[in-house]
């Protein structure tokens, strides 16, 4: 794995240098350097799971067939349009949410001399995307179909997005409208169809498949989505900050949360008042209320319940796909998720 992690990163370096090197655009070195360490800054620093799934999952579709080199070039280069499509995002979130650190480092619109700059660098980020299609994929008979991938996986984040920012909108703190219905939603939209479905559509596209014959395989991977959201949510609470590297703030946010709208389920009308006076507010002694209530209500059974549910379910649905190719693919994503502690 280490070696495949290296091998990425090498794609990386050539697809960067491609970039800064584009004949659509008369470079001076102010601007190269700026796109250079903008990218470096942004692009590689995370855990890179979505992009190198792009060839867990290609691999896995070609049933033990070694990769070509110019096949694991091309997996790679889509593994990373998807890295830049999360850079792109979380470079423009952190505005939106005005936060202060990602990945362990200060947001980038928060670096000195950057400010509000880095909203265009979205926006360059965004458009490095086709501008990587169309050098490496152009002559392929599924190039039309990776660009409207792109786009529609792209929409459906942005309006998932929305939801989430108009639903924890200042001065309309609603709890009332935290449904299952409601997080299911968000969640769909603003994470799973990017994480999960857009990899395992890459190499499905490489291998030469219409997606419109594996729309089951998108809504296992969009339900797969879904659970790994809700972990998110437990963890955000329940998890080591030591072990996730980063310290919840899902209800100082009053962040739509798998935890709260079990919790609005569950409780009487005596707790339903404890959470609405507590949910959403930034002192340390309403966020103690609110956890204190989800012990109370134990929220950490109700999760393993829901965990064990989900798997089951999932492993069933899994199972029910024709293909065993297709079947690995899909277990190897679930074996990745399947209680993780991070």
């Amino acid at each position: 794995m280490a070696d495949l992690k290296s091998t990425f990163l090498n794609v990386y370096s050539v697809l960067k240098s491609e970039l800064l090197h584009d004949p659509a655009f008369e470079w001076s070195d102010d601007s190269r350097q700026w796109a250079d360490r903008m990218l470096d800054y942004n692009v590689p620093g995370g855990k890179l799971n979505r992009g190198l799934s792009v060839i867990d999952s290609y691999r896995l579709l070609k049933e033990g067939q070694a990769l070509n080199d110019d096949e694991l070039f091309l997996a790679s280069a889509l593994g990373w349009c998807i890295e830049w499509l999360q850079a792109y995002f979380l470079v423009l979130d952190d505005i939106m949410d005005n936060s202060h650190t990602r990945r362990g480092q200060p947001c980038w619109f928060r670096v000195p001399k950057v400010g509000m700059i880095a909203a265009n660098d979205g926006v360059l980020l965004r458009n490095h995307i086709p501008r990587i299609l169309r050098k490496h994929f152009r002559g392929k008979p599924y190039y039309v179909d990776l660009l409207d991938l792109f786009n529609e996986v792209e929409f459906q984040t942005a309006s998932g997005q929305m939801i989430d920012l108009i639903t924890t909108l200042e001065g309309e703190k609603d709890l009332s409208k935290y449904t299952l219905s409601l997080h299911r939603r968000i969640v769909q939209y603003k994470t799973a169809y990017y994480s999960f479905y857009l990899p395992v559509a890459c190499a499905l596209l490489m291998m030469g498949e219409n997606l419109d014959n594996h729309i089951d395989v998108k809504n296992i991977l969009v339900d797969m989505g879904t659970y790994f959201q809700v972990q998110d949510d437990y963890l955000d609470c329940f998890g080591d900050p030591q072990t996730i590297g980063k310290i919840g703030t899902d209800i100082e946010d009053f962040k739509c949360s798998w935890l709260v709208v079990k919790a609005l389920e569950l409780c009487n009308e005596e707790q339903k008042k404890v959470l609405y006076e507590h949910y959403g507010k930034p002192d340390p002694t309403n966020v103690a209320k609110v956890k204190a209530l989800y012990n109370e209500l134990n929220l950490q059974g109700v999760f393993a319940e829901y965990e064990s549910a989900s798997y089951e379910k999932l492993v069933t649905s899994i199972e029910a796909h024709p293909s065993k190719a297709v079947q690995s693919v899909l277990k190897s994503f679930l074996a990745k998720i399947y209680k993780r502690q991070k």
